[in-house]
């Protein structure tokens, strides 16, 4: 397992040394949304634009600990070019897999229903669920995309 580990610990800090999608899209066409963690400072502001339904675009900009960054600019490469209801989808599960109890492999008592492969290197972040303060570190721009989303609809 520890290989496992270090190769997580690798891929979290290859995001947040070398982010990807930073930046600014213009608004509009794209949408402007903030994400602020009061508990440890982290912010984010995410440019969303669609296009027929697609994430066309996406780029944020914004400061903060590794676990946000790095989550920051995964999610930005896991939904760009899926539909608005596949990357809802992929908000649902990314929040489950923070809910799962690693070393029981159960959601609120129930055996854990995440499929890791079909997370693709955001599964890197299931560690997180070892440290519940740094939860809303890795959430952070999961939340402001939704709430985007929701501005979106």
């Amino acid at each position: 397992m520890s290989n496992l580990e270090d190769l997580y610990r690798e891929i979290i800090l290859d995001h947040y040394r070398s982010p990807r999608n930073r930046g600014e899209l213009a608004v509009p066409p794209a949408t402007r949304v903030e994400g602020f963690n009061p508990l440890c400072g982290d912010e984010i502001t995410l440019y969303v634009e669609l296009e027929d339904g697609i994430v066309a675009n996406v780029k944020m900009m914004g400061h903060g600990c590794s676990i946000s960054q790095a989550s920051a600019s995964m999610m930005g490469s896991a939904v760009k070019g899926k539909s608005v209801e596949q990357v809802r989808e992929q908000i649902r599960t990314f929040k489950q897999l923070m809910t799962v109890h690693e070393s029981t492999l159960e959601h609120d008592g129930e055996p854990a229903k995440v499929d890791l492969r079909a997370l693709g290197e955001l599964a890197a972040l299931q560690g997180v669920v070892k440290f519940p303060v740094r939860i809303k570190c890795a959430a952070l721009a999961w939340n402001t995309l939704s709430q985007g989303l929701d501005e979106l609809a």
